[in-house]
């Protein structure tokens, strides 16, 4: 039985198996953040208008701004998103 000692692949053997498993994971790593970025993704098209909403509901419990403006802004946006809808 023939084993390994090393001396058959040369020094590059060791260099090219190294890199190539640095490649690998960093390939791996990629995946990950890939996956994670396109699930976090996923979803976000109604998000807008609904923290949209919510930010002027406490611009207006806040104060910041009148009820005529807050209204007027509030149809704004349910127009918008009819308009995106239809």
């Amino acid at each position: 039985m023939h084993y390994w000692d090393g001396d058959d692949a040369g020094p590059w053997g060791f260099v090219f198996m190294s890199v190539s498993m640095l490649l690998f994971w960093a390939l791996i790593l990629v995946a990950i953040i890939a996956l994670v970025r396109y699930l976090g993704r996923t979803g976000r098209a109604d998000r807008g208008t609904e923290s949209a909403e919510a930010l002027l509901a406490e611009r207006f419990a806040r104060g910041e701004i009148d009820e005529e403006e807050y209204r007027g802004r509030l149809r704004a946006l349910s127009e918008r998103r009819r308009g995106r809808s239809a």
